[in-house]
């Protein structure tokens, strides 16, 4: 019954040459219809981001899938171009070669009495990876002869980003705005390259592509994402929440990443409202020409100093000239003013959490 079986199976792997030999070979199909077909598949994901029904990283992911089978398909086979006689004799080793090759191999190397491998080694073994950077290597190659095909760098730049060569990455999406111009996705997608370069850390490379962006179309989302991100990253939490908070308010109804960029806000702490001046004296100054407006306002923050030098038991006092220093453009003396209020304040818990967390919304930490 064995050998039944391996005559079977030798005569269906004969067969499987020689069927094919037997037909002359149609010229395979160009990449337009794939090209056609990954193009409409990046077009879906772009809407569905921009509806909100996907993720940013989600879509990245998709991208990535849809360029790598767009590279697999690169490598097409070309058209045939054996002779009747090529194909004649071809046919005749696989007659000879293939049954004699296999019950030689069988007869030095089979075991028949082996038992099977178990079902569960079977279902844990590694599955066999493909082999992308062979195709990824393929379009270089392509593009190295074609340099500007802006569609080739366009596919491999996130397959770039997901086999972890980021630098790459960016200059596929350089290479993309040199020859097909500029737009928000692409800056945005430099802006992410090296964001993941940095493991994270929003550089200032990276903030000058997202501002392109922003340049490009100011109310591009992800862009204003990641503006928002940098600006936390160099402790100014206040302009962090102004920026993901008018996002969150611009974003169409149902939008997938409105509770994130929240969760996010929530994150930075609660808001300090620093106490407002006497309001007859706010208008006193409002009234008086612009000139002697920063006079005035300079001689009553010097007295509001004077005064907590002298008693420094009032938070908002504090509170108030902080935030007076750091509309002066005066973070040094702003970063004194908190050093002497924490020292004045010195076991008051809750005035101590004000100041810590005003600290945080001024970006004075640090």
């Amino acid at each position: 019954m064995m050998w039944i079986s391996i005559a079977a199976l030798t005569a269906l792997a004969v067969l499987s040459v020689l069927v094919p030999l037997g037909f002359r070979r149609a010229p395979v199909v160009a990449l337009d219809a794939d090209r056609a077909f990954y193009e409409a598949q990046i077009s879906e994901i772009e809407r569905d981001v921009a509806r909100g029904v996907l993720s940013l990283s989600d879509a990245e992911s998709a991208k990535a899938e849809a360029a790598r089978r767009l590279i697999e398909k690169h490598d097409a086979q070309k058209p045939a171009a054996n002779s009747d006689r090529s194909r004649r004799l071809a046919a005749a080793l696989a007659i000879l070669f293939i049954p004699g090759l296999a019950l030689g191999l069988y007869m030095n190397l089979g075991n028949p009495d082996l038992p099977d491998i178990p079902l569960s080694a079977r279902l844990t073994a590694p599955p066999v990876p493909n082999d992308v950077f062979a195709a990824i290597a393929k379009i270089e190659q392509h593009l190295a002869t074609n340099p500007d095909d802006a569609r080739g760098w366009e596919i491999v730049a996130p397959v770039y980003l997901k086999t972890g060569r980021p630098r790459d990455a960016v200059n596929a999406w350089n290479n993309v705005i040199r020859i097909a111009g500029p737009s928000p996705d692409r800056y945005t997608a430099i802006g992410e390259a090296l964001l993941f370069a940095e493991q994270g850390k929003v550089s200032p490379e990276a903030l000058g592509a997202f501002e392109k962006a922003l340049e490009l179309e100011p109310r591009f989302p992800q862009a204003r994402f990641y503006v928002g991100l940098a600006a936390e990253q160099a402790g100014n939490v206040e302009r962090a929440r102004a920026i993901w908070s008018a996002l969150v308010a611009d974003a169409p109804e149902g939008a997938s990443w409105i509770e994130p960029v929240r969760a996010r806000i929530a994150a930075l702490g609660p808001q300090i409202k620093v106490p407002a001046p006497d309001e007859l004296a706010a208008r006193a100054v409002t009234a008086l020409p612009q000139g002697e407006q920063q006079t005035v306002i300079r001689s009553m923050v010097e007295r509001l100093a004077a005064r907590l030098k002298e008693d420094g038991k009032d938070p908002e006092g504090w509170l108030m000239l902080i935030n007076a220093y750091n509309v002066q453009k005066e973070p040094e003396k702003a970063r004194d003013a908190l050093s002497e209020a924490r020292k004045a304040l010195s076991g008051d818990e809750a005035a101590l959490e004000k100041l810590k967390t005003l600290a945080r919304q001024l970006g004075l930490e640090g």
